[in-house]
């Protein structure tokens, strides 16, 4: 027979339901999966769809460059555009003026794809406002996302400013806790 968990003595600040980590993680991992079947159509897992979006906006680009575009480090980049370059997608030369420098451009293939993706972000959309049209009208739900997405984004951006701060410093109040 299955054992019940035992609820412990967890202190208030220790209780996932007060992390702010947390919830970005479910979301994020949500996304990625409410994602999947429409990258899988192109060919792409969620962080290679990224990466082509930041090149579908900008190539050719160094791959340090698209690294800081996609907080992504080169040991994460690095083979996720050998399979895109594998696919056919992009390609990777030697910068001729720097030789340190590598840059990454699309291909045919990886531009073409691109008129392919162009519906992606719609649909995912539409699924999403779908499922919440219960609770909401549609052009609230899609105000919502508007508004959503800018937090996010700043919430990024606090974030990486926090990576740049030295970790000694720490506010009263949180010292306080």
């Amino acid at each position: 027979m299955p054992t019940q968990p035992t609820a412990l003595a967890c202190p208030p600040q220790l209780r996932l339901d007060q992390q702010l980590c947390f919830p970005l993680y479910a979301a994020s991992n949500l996304m990625t999966r409410l994602y999947r079947p429409l990258l899988d159509e192109l060919g792409l897992t969620y962080p290679q769809y990224l990466a082509m979006l930041a090149l579908w906006e900008a190539s050719p680009c160094t791959v340090s460059a698209l690294g800081e575009r996609l907080l992504l480090d080169s040991g994460t980049l690095t083979p996720l555009l050998k399979r895109l370059e594998a696919a056919g997608l992009v390609r990777r030369i030697r910068d001729t003026a720097d030789e340190r420098r590598v840059l990454v451009s699309l291909t045919a293939d990886g531009l073409a794809l691109q008129n392919r993706a162009a519906s992606v972000p719609h649909r995912l959309t539409c699924r999403v406002l779908t499922m919440a049209e219960d609770t909401a009208p549609a052009q609230n739900q899609a105000n919502d996302l508007v508004q959503l997405r800018t937090q996010l984004q700043a919430l990024v951006q606090t974030l990486s400013q926090a990576l740049d701060t030295p970790a000694t410093a720490q506010p009263a109040s949180a010292a306080q806790r």
